[in-house]
Parts: structure tokens; C-alpha cells; sequence
């Protein structure tokens, strides 16, 4: 393939902006402590999604600059489909390469799960230990594809993987949900254990480190976690509570396995009867934060914004959705400059 030259800042890993001023006192931060991601080089969106029925990954690129406006790529159809595992992938993300990557490679995982051959309860107690991986060098080839085993036989399922490059390790933060049956039912016909968040570092998406827990709420059951850095020390990370269908932020100023607070309290929320949040900085306004939250019994992602991420009940908004496509569901938007997205629109606009 040719690649091409990029000028691009599309990770949330960069933070070389302007300087962030809002009112941080919940987060216990310094004004100063917080990174920008509002920066002129940026000239729109790329959004990864599945489609509630069709369990492979399309791509929807932004209207200009505008952060919740899209349209369908490849006339709306799949950028590519999975050919290995259950044959469908749902939640897919997308991550910029950190560290000697960054800026050179691009990775989309995904949760290897066709859940028209199966059934969810099925899916939990047999369903697939892997997660699928593809990776390209310019956003537009994606080769490779793999379904990297992560979890042993104990494991029902491993679903919605996602990962950000952690600064301090100089690795590959990968993180996806799973339920654990005891050896003594090795057929996983008993009772599970409550959903977790499990983790492990990779360099390549190839080899991955021997997993470890990273959120047990037990009894409550935790999923779709997604990692949001505000500078190199403190980051949101927002999940589901699918014990109760909700969505809330956390926030941490001492690092990914620092303390995390819920500002509000435990029983604090953005929204009920949603999954698979989704956020992303605004290109152009200072300290904005986007929430894409999937109403998954009804039309898919809405989306949300806030100038308080931080905050739970009270903190957010929705937005208009007057350019945005419906029955999109669990994915990831990613910031792109005016050459990507120029290159995008031509090849599948």
C-alpha cells in the first residue's frame, strides 16, 4: 500500500493545547493541571460503529468540523467484515498508536460476538475468550485481522475491549468486561460471578500480558468502561452499572490505577437505560467533552455534551441531533486533521 504523510493529531494521548480553564474543584485539580484538546489542526471526526443488526464495522465521518454531525461512508456499507470467530464484531474502537506508533499505526478492536447465531444468555456462559484486532497504517488499509484469545475456559465471555497507551508503562492499556464460572462447572450451566473489568498490557496486540482484574463492584455488574485522559495523571473513565442500566463518570488525578472519585456519590448519573458511552474532546471549543450514549432499546447513540465532564447528575445535556444518523450503536469517534479527513471523504465519501 502507499502511505501517506500525516499530519495528524488524532489521540487523546495529545496534549499539547491551550490551556484549560474551568471550575475543577469536584476533581480536586489545579486549573492549570487540566490539558486542552481544543487545537486548529483538527478539522473533524471519524466515527467507528456497528449496526444493531449487521455486526460489522462501518465508518461515519464528520460534517466538516462538526462534532455531531455525520454521515455514512462506503455509501453505508461495512468498511470491512470479520472472517474469523463468531463471523460479527460489535463495539468496535479505535486507537491511535502511542509511543514509537503514534501517528504511524492505527488499531481497531472489536468484541467477537454474532448475536444472531447465539443467544444472550448463551453468549455469557460460552460466548467467545478473544478479541479481534486489525490495524493499518494510513486509517484507509486495514489488514491484519486476528482474534487474540484473552481469557481462559473460566471466562463466559470477554465483550466490548477498548485501550489507551499508559504513558507510564510504555504499553497498550487493554480493558474488556468478563464473568467468571467456578471449576467446578466447567460447563457454565450454575451461577456466574458478577461482571468485572478485566485488563492487560500488549505492545502489538499480538501478546498480551496475563490478565488482572482492574473494577470489581460485585455484586453490581460493570461493562463497557472507556477511558477519557484529561493530561498525563488524571483521566474520566465512564461505564455501564448493568445491574441497573446506567451510566456514570469516575474520576482520577493520580493516574490510571490511582483514586477514583464519583462525583455525586454512589448513586450519582449521567443517564439510565443507555450503554456503551463513547467520549471525545471538541475540536474547537475549549474544554468540551462529547458523550455518545447508546439507547439500546430504542434508536442507538444520542449525543451528549458537557463543559463539567466530571460531573455525573446535572453535568450533561443532550445535544441536537438534527446531523446526527440514527441506529448507530456501541463505537468510537476519533479527531482527525483536514488531510485524513480530506483522504477519507474521497476514497469512501
Amino acid at each position: 500500500m502507499r502511505l501517506f504523510s500525516l499530519t495528524l493529531l488524532v489521540s487523546t494521548w495529545a496534549w499539547a493545547c491551550c490551556a484549560l480553564v474551568i471550575d475543577t474543584a469536584p476533581l480536586g485539580l489545579d486549573n492549570n493541571q487540566i490539558a486542552q484538546r481544543a487545537d486548529p489542526s483538527l478539522a473533524g471526526y471519524l466515527g467507528v460503529f456497528f449496526l444493531g443488526a449487521d455486526p460489522y464495522v462501518y465508518f461515519y465521518l464528520s460534517n466538516g468540523n462538526n462534532p455531531i454531525s455525520f454521515k455514512a461512508l462506503n455509501k453505508g456499507s461495512p468498511i470491512f467484515k470479520p472472517t474469523k470467530g463468531t463471523g460479527g464484531v460489535r463495539d468496535p474502537t479505535i486507537i491511535s498508536g502511542g509511543g514509537s506508533e503514534a501517528g504511524k499505526k492505527w488499531y481497531i478492536i472489536g468484541t467477537d460476538l454474532n448475536i444472531g447465531k447465539t443467544t444472550w444468555d448463551a453468549a455469557q456462559r460460552t460466548g467467545s475468550k478473544g478479541i479481534f484486532v486489525w490495524e493499518s497504517t494510513d486509517l484507509i488499509n486495514w489488514v491484519n485481522e486476528r482474534l487474540v484469545i484473552v481469557e481462559d475456559n473460566s471466562a463466559g465471555m470477554v465483550w466490548a475491549p477498548e485501550a489507551i497507551w499508559d504513558p507510564a508503562k510504555g504499553q497498550y492499556l487493554v480493558h474488556w468486561a468478563s464473568k467468571f464460572y467456578p471449576p467446578s462447572d466447567p460447563s457454565h450451566t450454575g451461577p456466574p460471578s458478577s461482571t468485572k473489568i478485566r485488563y492487560a498490557y500488549t505492545s502489538d496486540f499480538r501478546t498480551f500480558s496475563t490478565p488482572q482484574t482492574y473494577i470489581d463492584r460485585s455484586p453490581t455488574n460493570i461493562i463497557d468502561l472507556t477511558i477519557l485522559p484529561l493530561n498525563s495523571s488524571s483521566y474520566l473513565r465512564f461505564m455501564k452499572d448493568e445491574s441497573l442500566k446506567t451510566v456514570f463518570v469516575e474520576t482520577s488525578t493520580t493516574g490510571l490505577f490511582g483514586s477514583w472519585t464519583r462525583v455525586g456519590g454512589a448513586s450519582a448519573i449521567i443517564e439510565s437505560g443507555v450503554e456503551g458511552p463513547a467520549a471525545y474532546w471538541d475540536n474547537t471549543i475549549p474544554g468540551k467533552v462529547h458523550l455518545l450514549l447508546d439507547f439500546y432499546g430504542s434508536d442507538g447513540y444520542r449525543p451528549y455534551e458537557s463543559l463539567h465532564p466530571e460531573r455525573n447528575t446535572g453535568g450533561w445535556t443532550a445535544s441536537a441531533r438534527t446531523g446526527w444518523p440514527t441506529g448507530l450503536r456501541h463505537g468510537s469517534v476519533l479527531p482527525v486533521d483536514g488531510t485524513v479527513w480530506s483522504r477519507l471523504n474521497a476514497r469512501w465519501g
